[in-house]
This record gives structure tokens, C-alpha cells and sequence, in this order.
């Protein structure tokens, strides 16, 4: 993780980076990088700011010829969403001047501002929830939470594990589509990360499209989305839930009032598209579960106290004392 990171910066700030630091990578969520301020540091439990060494034009300059390999017009679709992803899955919001062409956004110039979203695989996060989302089949499931509450992480986990089987399930076809980069971080096609056995990825690949296209080519038995959000994707969701294929995708969001108010998510409660609802909650830790809902929205969630050896696997249930880990 670290090696990834740090050659996007020029020596100086490598080294302050490295330093301030130090053995902390497992806890580090993001490191913000603005011209002439100090470089914040955001860890799970507090921030540190780097004061001492405050990024230049030049510096500016030498971390987006990193990020696009000195050809920022080869990765102009990228910048118009306003973020890269980068080797090992981590995501390097941009901001500076924008440039507009009939009212959308063409590019953006004179880059100023970096978010490096640090990504982190937790393996087992997922485990708890599974006896949740899964009855004799799995169940549709919507993943809700604002950023920096571990969706991500939770859906790759869910993948791995889906795709790999368990205690109370086989391994099933996973399809991934994964239009940011981020759930298997592939480079070239291949996954960095651990998705399981038998999940199948379209990288980079628009969300309404690749559903279509994964259910053509690859005949999944259930079907992972990042972030859904626009009536392109929900229609996509429809037919592809129409087609026989189980869901679970995640979406920006504090709980469900907000998002029934959202016209092009209404139709999705309307016909109680999803039989479970997992809201999560903003702590320091991610991929903390809040409450989980069935398709009538009664919160079935039994939360009990955490087991001594239960390690990054998120809220533990009393419904099962014990699965085998995956």
C-alpha cells in the first residue's frame, strides 16, 4: 500500500509523508494534498497536519504527471468525474479550474486540490452480515451510508465471500461491475484484490451498461455494483433483477427518508425492489452496521456484544455465534 502511494510525490514531501506516518498505514484514511497549506492526514481516530512542508506549483505538477503518466488527455474521461484510481485500488479526488462545454463539465485545469482515498481491504468484514442477506438464496441488498463509512470495503468482502462460498452456502458466479476501480482495483484486467473464486469483472465499465453486458457474457448468479445513483442505473437494476439475478449494490446516503426523497430511487421502494437495507454508521471504524431493514422496512438488525476473537468483521449478531471464516 505504501509503495503505491508515495511515488505519486516528489522526494521532499515522500519523505515527510513516510515519516509523519510511520508504522500507521493500517489506520490512515486519507492524505489531502493543497497547494501552499499544510497536507492534512486523516487517520481513523483523529488528523494530523505535515506544516512543514507545504506543496508547490511544482510539487502540483510532478503528483498529476504521476497520476497520468504524463498524458493527462489519455486520461481526460477520468478527469471530468473528478477523481483517478490508482494502482491497489486507491482513489485520488482532484479539484482546481473547470472548464465547461455547453454547460458539463469538459475538464478540469490548473489542478490545486488532491483527496488520496486510502483503500483497505478487510477481510472478514463481511461475515456477520451474511446470515442477513442470505436465505436458501441471497437476497437483493442495498448497501446505504455516507462517505468514509466503509461500503466499498464492505462489497468487496461481500464479493469475496459470495464467490468463495461458506459455512451455509456454495460459491455462486459473481459479476462485478466496477466502474470506478475500486471494489477489485484491477490493473490491466487482472484484480489486485481478493474478490473470491469465481467472481468475473468488467473494469472501468459504465454501471447501466456493464449490467447488461455481464448478464449477456457471463451468466452471473448475483450481480455487484459501487455507488448507484442515476436513473440509467436504476432502470439497468430493474431489468437486470427482472432477468433472475440477485443484487447488492451500494449508494450514497444517511438513511431512507433521504433517499425515498430522491425521484429516480422512488420507483425502487415502490416495488420493494430490495429485501434488505443495511444502513451504516459514520465511526471511526469502517463497515459498522447500523441497522438493517427488510423489503417491508421493519429493522431486523439483533446486534449483541463483540466476541473476544472477532477481528475487522464489522457489527456481531447473536444469531450466529460462530461461522466458519472464509
Amino acid at each position: 500500500m505504501m509503495e503505491e502511494i508515495l511515488r505519486l510525490f516528489p522526494p521532499d514531501i515522500r519523505q515527510a509523508v513516510k515519516e509523519k506516518v510511520g508504522n500507521r498505514w493500517n489506520i490512515l484514511q486519507e492524505i489531502r494534498i493543497r497547494i501552499d497549506k499544510p497536507m492534512e492526514l486523516s487517520f481513523d481516530m483523529k488528523t494530523e497536519w505535515i506544516g512543514n512542508n507545504r506543496p508547490n506549483q511544482q510539487d502540483g505538477l510532478f503528483i498529476v504527471n504521476q497520476l497520468s503518466a504524463f498524458s493527462l488527455y489519455r486520461m481526460e474521461d477520468e478527469l471530468r468525474e473528478g477523481y483517478i484510481t490508482i494502482e491497489g485500488g486507491h482513489r485520488v479526488g482532484i479539484a482546481g479550474k473547470v472548464n465547461t462545454l455547453k454547460g458539463s463539465v469538459k475538464a478540469i485545469q490548473h489542478i490545486t486540490f488532491f483527496n488520496i482515498r486510502i483503500a483497505k481491504e478487510k477481510i472478514g468484514a463481511a461475515i456477520a452480515l451474511l446470515p442477513y442477506i442470505y436465505e436458501q438464496n441471497y437476497l437483493n441488498t442495498l448497501i446505504i451510508g455516507p462517505p468514509q463509512t466503509g461500503k466499498t470495503t464492505l462489497i468487496r468482502d461481500i464479493t469475496r465471500v459470495i464467490a468463495s462460498g461458506w459455512k451455509k452456502a456454495e460459491a455462486k458466479k459473481v459479476g462485478v461491475i466496477d466502474e470506478r476501480s475500486e471494489i477489485a482495483a484491477s490493473i490491466r484486467g487482472v484484480p489486485q484484490h481478493d474478490i473470491g473464486l469465481r467472481a468475473d469483472v468488467l473494469d472501468a465499465c459504465p454501471k447501466a451498461e456493464g449490467l447488461m453486458m455481464m448478464i449477456r457474457s457471463m451468466s452471473p448468479d448475483v450481480l455487484i455494483v459501487d455507488e448507484i445513483g442515476g436513473k440509467e442505473d436504476i432502470a439497468a437494476l430493474i431489468e437486470a433483477i427482472n432477468a433472475g439475478v440477485t443484487i447488492i449494490c451500494s449508494i450514497h446516503g444517511q438513511d431512507l427518508d433521504e433517499l425515498k426523497k430522491r425521484p429516480s430511487l422512488q420507483i425502487l421502494f415502490e416495488q420493494k425492489v430490495f429485501q434488505r437495507m443495511v444502513i451504516l454508521e459514520k465511526q471511526n471504524k469502517p463497515a459498522q452496521i447500523q441497522r438493517i431493514y427488510d423489503q417491508n422496512e421493519i429493522n431486523i438488525l439483533k446486534k449483541s456484544r463483540y466476541f473476544a476473537n472477532e477481528v475487522d468483521r464489522g457489527t456481531s449478531f447473536h444469531r450466529y455465534n460462530y461461522m466458519d471464516g472464509v
